[in-house]
């Protein structure tokens, strides 16, 4: 891949092979703790061996040129000119990124720049977020501004939120810049305090699942669910000095429930309660390498978010299903927003195989619907290739 995009971005661009830099950024996958970043909770992604490949190179004038070859649509900017343009699709997210350099006063010139993306669309995997945080270290490594990767991160979140519009958390750019190989990402979402715990899957592989549903529900029953955990801690802090529900423990919550007078706002703080719990075990399971408890603790994330927070629909709990029918899978759950996008499951080696083949044939029968499947490996941050 690295040699292919060089060689299509001279064909592009022109000139000589030895003046074109690479730089790759990841897709990530959260392993555990969903729904729990915006109660005070932590969630634990991991950078995937895919993402967002680019080759770029400086030009003399203030112009910046971008393509990618996943679309035909190529957009050629001025610098001292950027601005969100609908029609300009996709690279609006890396001009965005372009702007936060300015705006934070390093002197950003003209740039080649051409993409390459082998991360599904749709899929949830982190897209816009990969492309964000690779643009971050292009324009970073061409023009010497000498950010850190925590910076870059926290750039890459704004352009989305306020050059592109979109009101992301920051765990897919952090994932994404601050991944490490064969480790996951214990990250408090609040203060970015965060710790890297050992991903040691011997034996075992990280098996996605794109049950090809658009999530169509996603945004619209994020801020009900939203309002629904505020409504629940105001009830809760009658009695509770406390500024989010994670900060509670099991116990603590089962002491103060009542003071929630409805069904519904209780069930959604008993899941944020319980999984932020299952988040802080799940790490302590992968410190003593017990891949088996950790595999436990993503099946009652699951079953919390179906039964207490329900953000699963049919076709998550379909394909779960179906995957935990295989002998090898010792864990799987959905993962992100939910009502559609991915699940995801940690399978024996030796049983991925059938795994795809037999959960892809079941699925389709029970929904209609053809899934994919991404056997994945955890891999490093974004950065220049060497």
């Amino acid at each position: 891949m690295e040699r292919e995009i060089v060689g299509k971005f001279v064909e592009l661009y022109g000139g000589e092979v030895s003046g074109v830099d690479k730089f790759f950024a990841p897709g990530r996958v959260n392993l555990i703790g969903e729904h729990i970043d915006y109660n005070g909770g932590y969630v634990f992604p991991c950078a995937l061996d895919f993402g967002t490949y680019a080759a770029a190179r400086k030009r003399d004038d203030g112009k910046v040129r971008f393509a990618t070859l996943n679309f035909d649509l190529r957009v050629e900017i001025d610098i001292e000119d950027i601005r969100y343009r609908k029609e300009d699709d996709w690279t609006n997210y890396p001009k965005g990124v372009i702007k936060e350099f300015i705006d934070m006063g390093h002197e950003v010139g003209g740039f080649d720049i051409l993409y390459y993306g082998n991360i599904p669309n749709g899929s949830g995997l982190s897209s816009s977020a990969s492309l964000e945080v690779l643009t971050a270290v292009v324009v970073n490594e061409l023009f010497d501004c000498k950010e850190d990767m925590v910076e870059m991160v926290k750039m890459s979140q704004r352009a989305e939120n306020q050059f592109v519009g979109v009101n992301c958390g920051i765990m897919d750019q952090f994932a994404s810049g601050m991944g490490k190989l064969n480790h996951a990402i214990l990250l408090d979402c609040e203060t970015l305090d965060y710790e890297y715990a050992p991903l040691k899957l011997d034996g075992y592989k990280i098996v996605i699942g794109n049950t090809k549903k658009r999530r169509g529900l996603a945004d619209s029953k994020y801020n009900e669910r939203r309002s629904e955990c505020q409504y629940a801690l105001e009830c809760i802090q009658k009695e509770l000095d406390i500024k989010n529900l994670c900060e509670m423990d099991v116990e603590t919550f089962d002491k103060y429930k009542h003071l929630i007078d409805k069904d519904v706002p209780r069930d959604r703080a008993k899941h944020a309660v319980e999984e932020n719990v299952r988040v802080k075990e799940a790490v302590e399971a992968l410190n003593e390498g017990d891949i088996i408890t950790f595999g436990k603790l993503m099946n009652a994330s699951h079953e919390s978010l179906r039964d207490l927070y329900e953000v699963t629909g049919v076709e998550l709990d379909t394909m779960v299903e179906e995957a935990r029918k295989i002998e090898g899978t010792i864990g799987s759950r959905m993962t992100g927003a939910g009502f559609g996008g991915c699940t995801v499951s940690i399978v024996k080696e030796d049983s991925v195989d059938e795994f795809i083949r037999v959960v892809g044939k079941n699925y389709e029968d029970r929904i209609g619907l053809v899934p994919e499947f991404y056997v994945a490996n955890v891999g490093d941050g974004a950065g220049r290739i060497k």
